[in-house]
């Protein structure tokens, strides 16, 4: 099988790869625009694989897609290309609405243009599947509670909402003009290779460095954790035996609080490195309360305009006139 996977260089495609390359006979297109979280030192154990390539390219730019699509000539599609940080959606919303959601539209015209050109048994062989996360679903409620196919949706943030977005447009594509879609949405991933700027890496390297580890409000929002290699044998399976048109939620059943994830891993690192930074006696007095006070701390401008009444009813953030044109 020929598979094409979008965001190949991301954490959690790239162990996709890895894994396919590894355990496999199926050959692989890795097509990755390389943003600040795409790494291809990830895929350095298999890069020189006779079946593995890589393409630079961005999903939003069509003409480019269909024609590597022509070329590769794909059984399937996987698609996890993606913006994919909260904190990031909410500072620069427009990545996220351009590639999450623009970008999905491009790479759906772009296969379904493919797919239609097929003939039989192939045409009906051939799979979509879109790779989105359950933050479309809200927040969990506590340590037992789950996210199952059936949950509204309820995003939260502007990289929720235009993940939903996608996942709309790809049930859109299949009931629509009949493209052979499959949906999965999974929890959150840990595991070699995360990008640091995600909770579990970032504390273990904030606390090797004697930095303060953020945990925002009370630390008492629960997440889901999924280790990332298993998440790919997941997809691999969802893909291959998966129905059509169907939804599957890929979790661990392993839910915890925020604070406790972060206490446990300056537990571990009070075993496995002992050396603390200079003027630190435990990691867990790094431990940081980011709350709505910083917020203020982080924005007094936008508190004097209000206080002063220069506000009035304008876009905040723009600083002159030439910030407005761009």
């Amino acid at each position: 099988m020929r598979i094409l996977v979008t965001g190949g260089a991301g954490f959690i495609g790239s162990a996709l790869i890895r894994h396919i390359i590894n355990n496999t006979a199926h050959e692989v297109l890795n097509l990755d625009k390389l943003t600040y979280a795409g790494n291809l030192e990830s895929l350095q154990s298999i890069a020189t694989d006779t079946r593995y390539e890589f393409v630079q390219a961005d999903i939003v730019d069509q003409t480019t897609i269909s024609a590597v699509i022509e070329r590769f000539q794909p059984h399937a599609i996987m698609h996890l290309a993606a913006e994919s940080h909260v904190d990031r959606s909410i500072d620069g919303p427009s990545d996220f609405i351009q590639t999450n959601i623009v970008g999905t539209y491009s790479l759906l015209q772009a296969a379904r243009a493919y797919w239609s050109t097929l003939q039989e048994p192939a045409k009906s062989a051939f799979r979509f599947h879109h790779i989105s996360t359950d933050e479309v679903y809200g927040d969990l409620h506590g340590v037992d509670d789950l996210f199952t196919e059936t949950t509204p949706y309820a995003p939260s943030s502007p990289y929720s909402a235009s993940k939903a977005a996608s996942d709309h447009l790809v049930r859109a594509w299949h009931r629509t003009y009949g493209l052979p879609v499959l949906v999965s949405n999974c929890s959150n991933n840990y595991g070699p290779f995360h990008f640091p700027e995600k909770l579990i890496p970032l504390v273990i390297l904030n606390a090797l460095a004697g930095k303060p580890l953020p945990v925002y409000g009370n630390g008492l929002q629960v997440r889901d954790w999924l280790f990332v290699e298993d998440h790919a044998r997941a997809l691999l399976t969802v893909l291959t035996e998966g129905m059509v048109g169907e939804t599957y939620n890929i979790g661990g059943h392993n839910q915890h609080q925020n604070i406790d994830v972060v206490r446990s891993i300056c537990a571990l690192l009070e075993e496995l490195a002992p050396e603390h930074p200079p003027g630190v006696a435990q990691f867990a007095d790094l431990i940081t309360f980011v709350k709505t006070v910083q917020w203020y701390l982080d924005h007094l401008e936008w508190c004097k305009r209000a206080q002063d009444g220069s506000y009035q009813g304008q876009r905040l953030g723009f600083t002159d006139t030439q910030d407005l044109i761009a």
